[in-house]
């Protein structure tokens, strides 16, 4: 394993050097094309290998699952280390593996998510012991959607999928009880851990840490989690139109429609023409704009009129390397005590890019999604051409200059990181 890590480092330095020398530097006036990101490319391809794992039976604190799986990242001698499947973080991770080579990967990691609910009664933070106490940003819907489609699983693999997801969010995300008190006001859901403390709830909305809840997670409906409950409830509305149950489908259109209409009252700025979260303990919005503001765009619960103010809104995110977690506040409003916000300005996450191209493509603002994606892919790769490395966040604000760090140690290798960058060369570099 080191020998082949080291020689991917290498071979990526190497990579990277004949690709400036053949281009100089790229130019920030006109887009990327397939010679300038074919080293980066190269170098993700075989990259993969040193993230893959397979850990069929539980030993000390790592759980086992029955399918091989992808770790965020792999880095030799790093004090911080990766052995463990992570909820969100295996979603991103397979965006750039819908293709035939990896199909048996890709549907294996679904499986062992499947897997660790059927257990644990709950898709845990990671697949640790010590991580059961919480859960991440809920993709399993959407995950096994995707799967359905690119892979053409098939009706009867997606009726048992879909009932696992159904489960998930009955018992996990609608639960009103300890170890599940998530459900919490007007039918909306909180990010929660089964210690009931603050930031260890906010690490299951996986921005650990992010100015979002000012250190009282809580008490506050996030308006990522409940888009993305939304969107659960139109995949199961979908399900069962497609297995010709019309009452069910009512029924959970018409939970949607309820929960849209909820998030709307409480949540939806029209003066600032963005979603903020609900602090439902103090009954006001949040007052940081975020990138959570667009995933009720990415589920499409929006209007087209709202759509167009949160275009407009892009402009409060949107820098010389991709869009920023949060808009650039005080830096008085990022420090809660002494905990670091690595998920809030000048930093960019891979994830959220994704998230908001994809919103962005859904209402049609097809130039405004490709011009960030090329922000993005630029950012992503000068820094490999300098460095040989892909890194988990980037500083949009100033490209070449590191990230702001978080509660733990920078990481290099990342695999969300990775991911995108491979899907959206596909999507605006391969295609026409």
């Amino acid at each position: 394993m080191k020998e082949r890590i080291t020689q991917a480092k290498d071979q990526a330095k190497e990579l990277a050097e004949k690709t400036a020398s053949k281009l100089g530097l790229i130019r920030g006036d006109r887009e990327l094309g397939a010679a300038d990101v074919a080293a980066a490319r190269e170098y993700i391809h075989n990259y993969w290998a040193n993230l893959e794992r397979f850990h069929p039976r539980d030993d000390e604190s790592l759980l086992g699952l029955p399918k091989p799986y992808l770790v965020p990242s792999f880095e030799e001698n790093a004090s911080f280390d990766y052995n463990e499947l992570y909820y969100w973080d295996s979603y991103f991770m397979v965006q750039g593996l819908y293709d035939s080579e990896h199909r048996e990967l890709v549907t294996g990691i679904l499986e062992n998510l499947l897997s660790l609910f059927q257990r644990f009664r709950v898709v845990p933070n990671a697949s640790r012991t010590y991580l059961m106490g919480r859960s991440q940003p809920p993709f399993l819907s959407t995950f096994i959607f995707e799967v359905y489609e690119h892979f053409d699983a098939g009706d009867e693999w997606l009726k048992d999928a879909i009932e696992l997801a159904k489960q998930e969010y009955e018992i996990v995300w609608m639960g009103t009880k300890k170890p599940n008190d998530r459900l919490v006001y007007r039918k909306l859901s909180r990010y929660y851990d089964i210690n009931y403390l603050h930031d260890l709830a906010e690490a299951e909305s996986g921005w650990d840490m992010t100015p979002r809840f000012s250190r009282k997670a809580l008490n506050y409906l996030p308006v990522d989690l409940n888009a993305l409950l939304y969107k659960y409830e139109m995949d199961f509305f979908r399900a069962a139109e497609i297995f010709g149950e019309a009452e069910e489908a009512k029924r959970w259109r018409a939970a949607a429609e309820e929960r849209k209409h909820t998030m709307n009252e409480l949540m939806w700025d029209k003066l600032r023409g963005l979603y903020y979260d609900y602090n439902f303990v103090r009954q006001k919005r949040g007052n940081v704009s975020s990138l959570a503001a667009y995933f009720p765009m990415w589920a499409g619960m929006i209007s087209q009129r709202q759509a167009e103010s949160m275009v407009r809104a892009l402009h409060r995110f949107e820098n010389k390397g991709g869009l920023a977690t949060t808009d650039a506040l005080p830096i008085g409003q990022y420090m809660r005590g002494s905990m670091p916000t690595q998920w809030a300005y000048p930093n960019g996450w891979a994830p959220l890019q994704f998230i908001v191209i994809q919103a962005l493509e859904r209402y049609g603002y097809h130039e405004d999604a490709r011009r960030i994606a090329h922000k993005w892919l630029r950012a992503n790769l000068d820094w490999f051409n300098a460095h040989g490395v892909f890194l988990e966040k980037y500083n949009v604000a100033s490209p070449d200059k590191p990230p702001v760090k978080g509660v733990y140690p920078s990481q290099t290798g990342f695999g969300w990181t990775n991911a995108i960058f491979e899907r959206l060369c596909q999507e605006y570099i391969d295609k026409p």
